[in-house]
């Protein structure tokens, strides 16, 4: 469990609270905090009331509108190629995972879901929301556009349109349920534990275009940078994995010393392959390709396919992303307070 950095207050308590207090130890493993915050407004749960609150409501239209989503592409078979399926699979994944948190809310099974329920809610909605947002860029971009007018471009674009309502929904969750300063919470509710989601999604588009080998083959150099985007991902996706099944215990050494040494390494390592990549790949001097037009499979559109030129410079970009997601990272995990009780 974590708090997020507070202000300091005098201490208010009244005497005898210490008896109290000392039945319930508190270790606090890194700087005190003496002033936490109220939860937002309550949730009702094991009832049907949950879904009248404004959480609840929320997610009825994530469901609805993935939902109507993947239900307009698939009437029309609206959804062949890797684009069609990635969006397909991102709008059928979400809509799954909001109905079973749906019904864990309704029928007050927090306890017996297998996973942190202080962290799985707004982690799953802060992947939701970027597989929503991948799905709303690269359908219209990559699908829609190559398709003559007529009902399978209608709705294709309808479902564009409910997919950004998706993504607006998920990300206003995040907002909603994201810790406050001050407040005792999950470590995936604050801005390091969101980081380490964008981490990881940014990393697996890498992993997409970088799927064909004479990318990077035989450059020692590329090579370098394909094993910092895997090794990165997976040290992010075992924290991430730690706190959904609160094992953050089960490692050798503190949590909070894992995560700061984590995002120093990743933030060294993403800036290595920052140099590198684009070095390697767009400099004569080393064998790389600076113009688009030079690269013959880049001469004209095709439907579903993304040339190799814009696949490395795409690589480029999210290798920037990433690298600024985990400085980021770095300078929020130093003002984290780890408790445990």
């Amino acid at each position: 469990m974590c708090l997020t950095p507070a202000a300091s207050a005098p201490d208010l308590s009244p005497p005898g609270s210490s008896a109290k207090t000392a039945a319930m130890p508190v270790t606090v493993t890194r700087t005190t905090i003496t002033t936490t915050s109220s939860s937002a407004s309550p949730t009702i749960l094991g009832s049907p009331r949950a879904l009248t609150q404004p959480l609840g409501l929320l997610r009825l239209l994530q469901l609805l509108s993935t939902c109507v989503a993947f239900s307009l592409v698939a009437s029309v078979n609206a959804w062949v190629g890797f684009s069609g399926n990635w969006c397909m699979f991102a709008w059928c994944f979400c809509f799954a995972m909001t109905f079973i948190i749906i019904v864990v809310e309704l029928g007050g099974l927090q306890a017996r879901f297998p996973l942190s329920w202080r962290n799985f809610p707004i982690t799953y909605a802060c992947y939701a929301a970027l597989f929503c947002l991948s799905a709303s860029i690269i359908y219209p971009t990559t699908y829609v556009q190559f398709m003559g007018q007529g009902r399978s471009r209608d709705h294709a674009i309808a479902a564009t349109a409910f997919s950004c309502i998706a993504c607006v929904a998920y990300a206003t969750e995040v907002a909603w349920t994201r810790a406050r300063p001050g407040e005792i919470t999950g470590y995936m509710a604050t801005v390091p534990g969101l980081l380490k989601v964008v981490e990881t999604f940014v990393a697996c588009i890498i992993f997409a275009f970088i799927s064909e080998p004479y990318i990077y083959k035989n450059k020692p150099a590329l090579e370098w940078c394909v094993a910092v985007y895997a090794i990165c991902f997976i040290l992010a996706a075992v924290a991430i994995l730690l706190n959904l099944f609160d094992c953050t215990n089960a490692l050798p050494i503190p949590f909070p010393t894992f995560l700061s040494g984590l995002a120093l390494l990743s933030v060294l390592f993403y800036a290595s392959a920052m140099v590198l990549w684009p070095l390697y790949q767009f400099d004569e001097k080393y064998g790389g390709n600076p113009e688009r037009r030079k690269d013959f499979g880049c001469g004209s559109s095709h439907a579903h396919y993304v040339c190799s030129w814009d696949r490395r410079l795409a690589v480029a970009i999210l290798t920037a992303i990433n690298l600024l997601a985990y400085v980021a990272d770095l300078v929020h995990s130093a003002r984290l307070v780890f408790v445990r009780v």
